[in-house]
């Protein structure tokens, strides 16, 4: 019995735990909602207009997992130098990630700058898509560098347990978020009805504010850390070693899992429009049941790191199963509100009855990978990730990803022509098998690697 709640966990360890997974879900509820309403208020534009929106997102969700990379993998090293109480370290390891996150941004912003045309052709043939794409595009194209900025600063401020000031960023990011579409889109107060473009306007508004936000507090306010403008000139070159092993593979796998989405975003824009409209709607979903999942998993990632830079490498293996067992709670709750939910929402939509038919489907399909997922982020973005085993994870991501999910729903859609629901489980069949893998990987106990702090 006394094995069992070492297992299950006391007071303190839910305490803590719900501390940080609480904001952070709350924070992911946010995102969802202005995705939400982003999707609702042009979904009265059309079919078209909603799956260029869609898909052009895409692209800028590609350069977000990227960020997420960067920032997680720098998480997984300031979440330990804070368990170890080694500053410098922790100053330096946010030197290197906000140096790559600005290369980053200036890649992808390129990219929009000089080719939008290419990137949305590589979602849809469709001329129609591609022409609402584009101006979607190009309203928002400061948007890097302030994805990049904010999203990195959020990740470092969470791993040391600074999580409300994220929160009440998105807080007010939401409400400006949803003012603004409903003014730029349908022309309110006078101003112009922009339809699409009205939506990237407001969008890219709201990333402006958590900028200046987020950004603001990081370099000027923040006491935890103490990181200030000055030391983005620290020499770093004592810890780039340790930065690239522990963090490359996480920004690989981040970045494999990002075109991986992508390569699944392609196959659904050739599938059709209608089938991008219906994923644009069930993908709302999945996010809006996940939210709590995504909580759990940066609130273990976080806690592991802690527990394991403490030295207490027993209690982090047994917080490794209770997260796990969390997660699994966690996915069958996702998959019972994803049955409750789809009806209302679906008839919610201005959709044809042919998207709405798919969307259906492609319901039923979430509600079984959900659960699954859920186990799997709680120890791919979370335990193992923090334990150092980011070699192991960035493998798990290319073979089961690019040799089982795109092939096999490449042929599902293409070649055999199945029914929507096995088209989508076999794009998301890897999260089945690496749930499978990666619970081997946790009682294997081979996950807890030794970081070494820098020099100085």
């Amino acid at each position: 019995m006394t094995q069992w709640k070492a297992y299950l966990g006391d007071r303190a360890f839910y305490r803590k735990m719900l501390s940080i997974a609480l904001p952070i879900s709350a924070q992911q509820l946010i995102t969802v909602g202005v995705n939400l309403m982003d999707t609702v208020m042009l979904s009265s534009m059309g079919d078209a207009q909603l799956s260029a929106s869609a898909l052009g997102g895409q692209f800028i969700n590609l350069f977000q997992i990227f960020c997420m990379g960067i920032g997680m993998g720098a998480s997984v090293l300031t979440a330990r130098f804070w368990g170890m109480k080694e500053k410098t370290s922790l100053q330096k390891a946010v030197t290197i990630m906000l140096r790559v996150a600005v290369a980053m941004a200036s890649v992808f912003t390129f990219a929009v700058l000089f080719f939008p045309g290419i990137v949305m052709r590589m979602y849809t043939p469709e001329d129609t898509i591609i022409t609402y794409g584009v101006t979607y595009l190009r309203w928002l194209l400061p948007t890097y560098f302030c994805i990049g900025l904010s999203l990195s600063c959020t990740n470092v401020l969470r791993s040391v347990g600074q999580v409300r000031i994220p929160l009440l960023s998105s807080i007010f990011a939401f409400f400006m978020n949803i003012f603004c579409n409903w003014v730029f889109i349908f022309g309110h107060l006078g101003a112009p009805r922009m339809e699409i473009a009205g939506a990237a306007l407001g969008t890219l508004i709201a990333r402006l504010f958590e900028l200046f936000f987020i950004c603001g507090y990081f370099f000027f306010r923040d006491n935890r850390i103490g990181y200030r403008l000055k030391h983005l000139r620290m020499r770093c070159r004592d810890l780039l070693g340790e930065y690239i092993r522990i963090c490359l593979p996480v920004f690989i796998s981040d970045g494999l899992l990002a075109l991986g989405n992508n390569a699944v975003a392609m196959v659904m824009g050739h599938i059709g429009e209608t089938f991008v409209a219906a994923n644009s709607v069930t993908t709302i979903v999945q996010q809006l049941s996940s939210v709590l999942t995504q909580g759990m998993a940066h609130a273990s990632g976080i806690i592991t790191g802690h527990t394991m830079g403490e030295g207490n490498m027993e209690k982090a293996q047994r917080q490794g199963y209770t997260f796990l067992g969390l997660g699994l709670v966690l996915g069958c709750v996702a998959a019972v509100v994803i049955l409750l939910v789809r009806g209302p929402l679906i008839q919610y939509y201005k959709v044809s009855e042919e998207t709405r038919a798919i969307a259906w489907q492609l319901m039923d399909a979430i509600g079984f990978i959900v659960i699954f997922q859920a186990m799997n982020s709680v120890l791919t973005k979370g335990v193992l990730r923090a334990g150092g085993d980011t070699r192991f994870l960035m493998a798990g991501d290319i073979l089961f990803l690019w040799v089982a999910s795109i092939p096999l729903g490449m042929l599902a859609a293409f070649v055999l022509h199945w029914t929507p629901f096995w088209i989508y489980a076999m794009l998301k069949i890897d999260q089945v098998i690496k749930c499978v893998w990666c619970i081997f990987r946790l009682r294997s106990r081979k996950w807890m690697k030794k970081i070494r702090a820098s020099n100085a």
